[in-house]
């Protein structure tokens, strides 16, 4: 059954299927089988192809890893930038550099769906990615879904436009990886991947591209199918070059541990180049994807990770900062960035742009930072900047407590502003500066900061019912912020008056007794921004009356009805 989820893009919906277990098994029991038989067959071409002759001027494969094209290990640590709905943001690059990524994947149009990106236009790209020092994947989205989203273009045609960009693109093999087409099969007959996708990369071959060369899953990206995995050989083998590197899409279809496990070690088993090209945390109605092991996985394996993405879905709950604002990083950009086996954390700058220099010298500690426009959830601070022998490169915000560091913030300038605290909260912040070649300074001295208590009253409710059927219903409850100050782990409670209960909950967790619920945030809603919004939806049982509570509070205080 095919489940529409939240759209990550302006006008085009995504879907995520859920698997049943005996296709599941069905899948996996086809691709051993498809294995056995390989390799009694011919023992040779069950391993990865053998090292290819020809080899990419800058970033290529060996030995089943992406490398540049000086030998050195290149691992992936990046966000996906939506940029063909929103050319005027490209000024996002350097921001998700300052966040300490070292790759960013870049959404593209070949004018079938939408308007086409110009060749003028992706040399910029190019350009801004080179300028901020980040490796750019550049992928056609208008495949997005072929063969079950009508309005979906074909990979033939997205060769196509790659090849009329051929002049923009040559020579810049040391920065740019080539991702023929985004998700460029649904759920409709998705064996029918494979042909295509050996003849697309075969075309682009052809015609004389060296790049490294990425491929997507079918089903949307997820091959809960195991199409790809099953095929994955083959396609290596298509290409001469065997520069060719393949990118699983995981969200609500990867909500195991095993599952993201079994098959990630799949292909780096086989020395088939893989990283997770999209992938998204926050839990929706379809599943819960466990982003803490996609996470972890990837380091283990040193293989890359690019997230889902840094701004303007139509859903934000995706959005690793809202408006395009690095200061209005959600929880979900704060898992990314500063988590555990995060960016910050694993990224490595590549080589090509002087990472490898032999600087060795760190910058000088910044001053203490000073705290300013404290509120209920955030702080603006500012310290005297530092300085080294080559230039530095940005600065880290870490929260100090207990004997522990958390970085909170990254800027390329001497000041920023810390969201998502809580209200009424003490906190401890040092910064740390760094160079382009990693090495980083000593820490600043400590700033105290107490936030504002949250504002009482600012807020209003809007209760719907979305359906309903025969002892059920679902609801919708959009939470609105109409103070001048955001709002943290916030607490909603409500009655309801005919017996009503929930079942189930998006959004946030629900908590009932007898008629009263109350609804903390879930992660991705933890921080409602000033004038903004979040939504929580929910699975109820009712009986003959299904009456909409008449009366909201916010962390204690009435909220205005509607």
């Amino acid at each position: 059954m095919l489940l529409p989820t939240v759209s990550p893009i302006p006008g085009a919906a995504v879907r995520r299927t859920r698997k049943s277990p005996l296709s599941t098994l069905l899948a996996r029991l086809a691709a051993l089988v498809a294995l056995v038989v390989l390799g009694a067959l011919c023992p040779s071409a069950a391993q990865a192809a053998e090292e290819p002759g020809t080899r990419a001027a800058g970033l290529h494969i060996s030995d089943g890893r992406l490398v540049e094209g000086n030998g050195n290990d290149f691992v992936m640590r990046g966000v996906n930038h939506a940029h063909t709905w929103y050319p005027n943001e490209l000024g996002s690059l350097a921001d998700i550099k300052a966040q300490g990524a070292n790759t960013v994947r870049v959404v593209l149009a070949d004018g079938h769906r939408w308007t086409a990106n110009t060749a003028s236009d992706v040399a910029n790209v190019i350009a801004q990615c080179k300028a901020n020092r980040l490796i750019c994947v550049l992928e056609v989205h208008d495949t997005t879904g072929y063969g079950e989203e009508s309005a979906a273009g074909t990979l033939d045609q997205a060769a196509d436009y790659w090849i009329g960009l051929k002049d923009v693109l040559a020579g810049q093999e040391n920065y740019i990886i080539v991702n023929i087409g985004n998700e460029p099969w649904g759920n409709t007959d998705p064996a029918g991947w494979t042909a295509p996708t050996i003849a697309a990369i075969q075309k682009l071959r052809n015609a004389g591209f060296e790049h490294t060369i990425m491929v997507d899953a079918p089903n949307w990206g997820q091959d809960w199918q195991q199409v790809m995995r099953t095929n994955a050989q083959s396609v290596y083998a298509a290409d001469t070059t065997g520069n060719l590197i393949f990118s699983i899409h995981m969200y609500s279809v990867f909500d195991t541990a095993a599952e993201i496990t079994d098959y990630l070690n799949a292909f780096v088993s086989a020395e088939l180049p893989i990283l997770i090209g999209e992938f998204g945390g926050p839990a929706d109605q379809w599943g819960d994807p466990d982003e803490d092991t996609m996470m972890a996985t990837a380091e283990q394996l040193d293989i890359g990770y690019l997230a889902w993405s840094w701004s303007g879905n139509t859903d934000p709950i995706l959005d690793l900062v809202l408006n395009f604002d690095p200061a209005q990083m959600t929880s979900w950009g704060q898992r990314i960035f500063n988590g555990a086996n995060g960016i910050a954390q694993t990224a490595k700058e590549a080589t090509v742009f002087g990472g490898g220099s032999g600087d060795t010298q760190a910058p000088t500690a910044p001053g203490t930072p000073t705290a300013s426009a404290v509120t209920a959830s955030s702080v603006n601070l500012s310290w005297t900047a530092s300085t080294d022998n080559v230039g530095v490169a940005g600065y880290d915000v870490v929260r100090v407590g207990g004997g522990t560091e958390t970085k909170v913030a990254a800027s390329t300038a001497n000041s920023v502003t810390v969201t998502g605290l809580t209200a009424n909260t003490a906190y401890s912040f040092a910064v740390y500066a760094r160079d382009a070649a990693g090495n980083r300074s000593a820490r600043s001295a400590t700033v105290s900061v107490t936030t504002a208590d949250t504002p009482a009253g600012s807020c209003s409710v809007g209760y719907r019912v979305v359906g309903e059927w025969q002892g059920g219903f679902q609801g919708e409850i959009v939470i609105r912020n109409t103070g001048t100050s955001a709002v943290s782990g916030w607490k909603l409670a409500f009655t309801f008056a005919n017996g009503q209960t929930v079942s189930n909950m998006w959004g946030g967790t629900a908590a009932q007794s007898g008629g009263s619920v109350t609804v903390t945030p879930a992660s991705y809603t933890h921080t409602i921004p000033a004038g903004g919004s979040v939504t929580v939806g929910f699975i109820g049982s009712k009986g003959a009356t299904n009456a909409a509570p008449t009366a909201f509070t916010l962390n204690g205080a009435a909220c205005v009805n509607g």
